[in-house]
């Protein structure tokens, strides 16, 4: 099973992603997960409401989701850039579904309803968040799309244990369905080639992360900033949970998912099984 991941990052063009879904889905199965958060700041802006964007004390730049922010992520990820793909997907003769991860309760985890954040300058403690994370995915809607031949589009939010809509990260719940559908690849495409030892360069691209040895693995922590890191980590978690491989690539390409599993990117894989090199 193939699982891809589309960042909602500007400057991103769809439609090079979705024709590959096309040709890939008369291969084997395909689940599509994606961001929309360059379309959500522009929508807020269009409102009249500058996004609200603060900073952890570990340095992660979030988006603080009141009540009102979630009734515009319902609209525009759920609604607007879902089915906008969904169309594009029908008009290539490809019968997609758009979800989102709290449709079935796909993904369920605590809400966050405390954020604390430095703004100004100044560390606060922000209340009435609707973020969350993860915990458990059921992927029985998931199956049941896939046996019935239809290709599953998806997207945040995900649902909180008290049945409400909260804001989740759309690699973590990548990573996280990736590995309970036992996927053979993850493919996570973002305005970026790959990993890179220095973002100004698109040559210092770190190819491949070999899961298995410590080395490689810390050399790669060692370069990733930011999100970055989190991503890194999470993709080598992913890895060493099951999943084949996972792989971080560039969605600004002609042909970008076949780039990326022809080995295009940021490869993270296990040359050997994990914890071999102990034996």
């Amino acid at each position: 099973m193939l699982v891809v991941k589309l960042g909602g990052s500007a400057g991103i063009d769809p439609g090079p992603t979705l024709d590959d879904l096309a040709a890939l889905t008369k291969a084997g199965p395909v689940v599509f997960i994606h961001g929309a958060n360059a379309v959500m700041d522009e929508m807020s802006r269009k409102l009249g409401r500058e996004p609200r964007l603060v900073l952890s004390k570990s340095g992660q730049v979030s988006r603080f989701t009141d009540h009102e922010t979630m009734d515009l992520m319902l609209a525009v990820y759920a609604g607007m850039v879902n089915k906008r793909l969904v169309e594009g997907l029908q008009a290539r003769g490809v019968n997609a579904v758009g979800l989102s991860a709290l449709d079935g309760g796909i993904a369920r985890g605590p809400r966050k309803d405390t954020l604390r954040a430095i703004e100004d300058g100044k560390p606060k403690v922000l209340r009435g968040d609707y973020a969350g994370g993860i915990e458990k995915i059921d992927t029985r809607l998931i199956h049941l799309l896939l046996d019935n031949g239809y290709l599953p589009v998806l997207t945040p939010p995900a649902l909180s244990y008290a049945g409400e809509a909260v804001n989740v990260d759309g690699d973590k719940l990548s990573l996280r369905l990736s590995i309970a559908l036992e996927a053979d690849t993850l493919v996570i495409l973002s305005n970026t080639p790959g990993l890179l030892r220095d973002l100004n360069d698109p040559g210092s691209l770190i190819t491949e992360i070999d899961v298995s040895d410590p080395a490689s693995v810390a050399a790669a922590m060692d370069a990733a900033g930011g999100r970055m890191k989190k991503k890194v980590q999470a993709g080598c978690d992913a890895v060493a949970a099951g999943i084949g491989r996972v792989v971080f690539a560039n969605a600004r390409v002609e042909q970008p998912v076949q780039r990326a599993l022809a080995g295009e990117g940021t490869v993270l894989l296990a040359r050997t099984p994990i914890g071999a090199q102990q034996s």
